[in-house]
């Protein structure tokens, strides 16, 4: 019977929340749900709000700022502090003092990251070429609207574009400004959202504007010869690709190469870097110089220093006596940032879905974007001016007798009764009523009624006029076409980045390689120590050292510029160069791989071979019988990687490898004493690397035998090489014979 519990028992028990009431209830909820519920709107704000650049050319905290900065009157006015324009913004912009003058900051003609500046700044703003130059804080710095602003705000008051509710609805803002020219092309842009990223380039403004005139006319023109190529506010070269060119006009996607501009003042032995690629900076440039002198692989450099002033960007190369500087330019260019990639993503909001689109598909939204604008605000001239010829219209009729208007009126007792008498008197509505009544005594001459009059017959012409606009598309793009040729008169800029079509013969030759060539011995132990070794001094020792319980696993005759490929116990390879390893005596141990390749704890050599030109083949024979044929050029890939996983197949230990340039008979041994001879050809090459190949060699008990050793045959001692061929894979083999085991008894003699 159990003891029942006593009240000293139970008295510091701690309570059951199920009886307390307290119980939490955990409910299962599929991802899928979480995802729509609590991923997705976050997703869609920073895609719809944030971070995509739309037709104008703006992200939301652009237009926020520019408008604020115009609703402040800085587009006529002198400069304000930047604090002020940042506290302004702030009743648009929800995010922040620091983001939104970061923002200023990028849009400001002194920080220098667009072509045409939105933002006229006075003040230390950094510099784009700048890494470690830090802007001056928002109370330090003053700043107004930029002259090209006036593009945006000039149609802004006559409802070409939609107003929507700021963030708490105290107050209006446009979802889009009205620009008179594709503002999106010309100022570059990058952005990265959820799940997609928008990177859009700058282009010279003349360029844009006669490549859209040329577009209107014809939608199928060659916007190439137009629109040459991208242009960036700090200058460089671009290399010109035509084909990779005409590759992002047509996807928007791509990428292209800039590269700095330097110039060689001899009197001084230095060279000067003026003009750097626009997604470099000038501190990482500096840095990367730094680490190559250090690694030994820029002896020609002297010293390298930052000489930017106010004159704009410099650095300075002090260079070593003989060294030629096109050489050594080049060879910068190849390693470091002073030629650099710029990839191309032209993600833009259209109607509020992300797409990526050529150049002209986005000429193509954009004149029909324009052209919306532009039948907006003519209809709301338009309107303005049905509105005042209606009221002129009233007067006319009034006017036809004035006398009986005022006698009307002077006889009308109560003053709200006037304007209901004038109506039924002449027969006009009430708004036309208001007008007249509010005439002054003076206005009632023959010289008013007639410039009345004669301003009623230009209203109807002009009235007549917009309509026209209204329903032939073709004047609105004649308006749009003028209006793109005033920008080009108002904003001349010449290109800043030179556009090098001929440079295949300096760029694109093979990188020449000043390390020394010449030949070598290499020997690879068992335990992974390697030496490389001159004839010379192979010649006067030839007596290799090894550990206590080590030896010989492999040896090659090559030259110091043959690549390495060395294949560890975990299926990953390793590629160095043999130029990496210092030369070596035959009395040393050599390098130890695992360390020098920066292996993986616990990772050991298994397997190695060498290679000047990736040709060949290479066969992986593994513990199951399994073999695997790999082209060579699959390991070979076009950055300098020190490291490929997926090497060859993990289903089975591996027994060894061969380096095959041409077919050959191989012998294969097992652990049970059997032997097959097979001719590599019959191994079909497979393109995976890790395939697990076929099977060649059966082992009938797998868990008591395995594969032992793979040879050619020419080097084994199997005297009946017909016993042990294969008519067909895979086989068990046949039990070596005493004869051809090449086993030699020991004698007395």
């Amino acid at each position: 019977m159990a003891k029942k519990k006593t009240t000293e028992e139970t008295k510091h028990r701690p309570a059951d929340p199920n009886v307390m009431g307290l119980r939490k209830e955990v409910v299962e909820q599929p991802i899928t749900q979480t995802l729509e519920i609590n991923f997705m709107p976050y997703a869609m704000s920073v895609i719809l709000s944030r971070a995509i650049p739309e037709i104008d050319g703006f992200k939301p905290s652009h237009r926020k700022l520019l408008y604020t900065m115009y609703d402040m009157g800085l587009l006529t006015k002198g400069r304000t502090k930047s604090a002020n324009i940042v506290g302004q913004t702030m009743r648009l912009n929800p995010h922040g003092d620091a983001a939104i003058y970061d923002t200023m900051v990028r849009l400001s003609r002194g920080y220098g990251a667009l072509l045409h500046p939105f933002v006229d700044s006075k003040g230390n703003f950094g510099k784009v070429y700048s890494r470690d130059m830090a802007w001056a804080a928002s109370r330090y710095t003053e700043a107004k609207l930029d002259a090209i602003c006036t593009e945006f705000f000039r149609d802004i008051d006559q409802d070409t574009v939609d107003f929507v509710d700021n963030y708490d609805g105290s107050m209006k803002e446009p979802s889009l400004l009205p620009t008179t020219f594709p503002n999106v092309l010309v100022s570059a842009n990058q952005g990265i959202a959820v799940g997609m990223a928008s990177n859009l380039c700058g282009f010279n403004l003349q360029e844009v504007c006669e490549a859209t005139i040329a577009f209107m006319k014809d939608p199928e023109c060659d916007l190439l010869s137009i629109l040459k190529a991208p242009d960036f506010p700090t200058g460089g070269q671009l290399l010109y690709n035509g084909a990779q060119m005409a590759e992002i006009y047509r996807t928007g996607r791509g990428s292209f190469q800039v590269r700095a501009k330097w110039r060689y003042v001899k009197e001084e032995g230095v060279i000067e870097i003026y003009e750097i690629p626009y997604t470099a900076t000038a501190e990482a440039i500096m840095d990367k110089v730094t680490e190559l002198v250090k690694a030994g692989k820029l002896k020609e450099i002297a010293d390298m220093r930052d000489e930017t002033d106010l004159s704009g960007l410099k650095l300075t190369i002090d260079l070593k006596r003989g060294t030629d500087p096109e050489k050594l330019m080049q060879k910068l260019f190849r390693s470091t940032q002073l030629q650099d990639s710029f990839p191309c993503n032209f993600n833009i909001l259209i109607a509020g879905m992300p797409k990526v689109m050529g150049v002209r598909e986005i000429l193509e939204e954009w004149v029909a974007w324009r052209s919306e604008g532009v039948r907006r605000r003519t209809w709301f001239i338009q309107k303005k001016k049905k509105d005042k010829l209606h009221l002129l219209k009233g007067l006319k009729k009034i006017l036809l007798d004035i006398d009986r208007a005022i006698q009307i009126i002077r006889d009308t007792e109560q003053d709200a009764e006037v304007i209901p008498n004038l109506m039924i008197g002449f027969g006009i509505d009430q708004i036309q009523a208001e007008y007249v009544a509010d005439i002054r005594l003076r206005n009632i001459n023959k010289e008013y009624i007639l410039k009345r009059v004669a301003e009623t017959e230009e209203l109807e012409k002009e009235i007549a006029d917009l309509q026209d606009i209204l329903d032939h598309p073709q004047r609105v793009r004649t308006i749009i076409a003028g209006e793109l040729k005033d920008v080009m008169k108002k904003y001349p800029a010449p290109r800043r980045t030179e556009i090098i079509y001929e440079y295949q013969t300096a760029v694109e030759e093979e990188a020449e390689d000043d390390t020394p060539d010449y030949p070598v011995h290499v020997f690879l132990s068992r335990e992974g120590y390697l030496k490389k070794i001159t004839p010379q001094s192979l010649r006067m020792a030839s007596d290799q050292k090894y550990k206590e319980g080590d030896g010989p696993r492999q040896y090659w005759e090559c030259t110091n510029k043959t690549e390495l490929l060395v294949f560890t116990n975990q299926q990953q390879c390793y590629k160095t160069r043999l130029s990496d390893f210092d030369d070596a005596k035959a009395s040393v141990l050599g390098d130890y791989l695992p360390t020098k390749l920066a292996m993986d704890p616990g990772e050991t050599v298994v397997w190695a071979c060498i290679t000047t030109d990736y040709s060949g083949h290479l066969l992986f024979f593994f513990e199951n019988g399994k073999a695997a044929r790999v082209e060579l050029s699959a390991y070979q890939t076009q950055t300098r990687r020190k490291k490929l996983t997926g090497a060859y197949s993990d289903k089975s230990p591996l027994v060894t490898a061969i380096h095959l340039k041409e077919d050959v008979e191989l012998a294969l041994t097992s652990t049970e004493g059997r032997c097959m001879i097979f001719h590599t050809a019959v191994l079909a090459p497979k393109t995976t690397r890790s395939t697990q190949g076929v099977g060649v060699m059966t082992i009938k008990k797998p868990d008591k035998f395995r594969l032992e050793s793979v040879r050619p045959l020419a080097e084994t001692a199997i005297q009946d090489p017909a016993r042990y061929r294969a008519r067909s894979l895979p086989v068990a083999g046949a039990l070596l014979k005493p004869e051809d085991r090449g086993e030699e008894q020991l004698s007395l003699l």
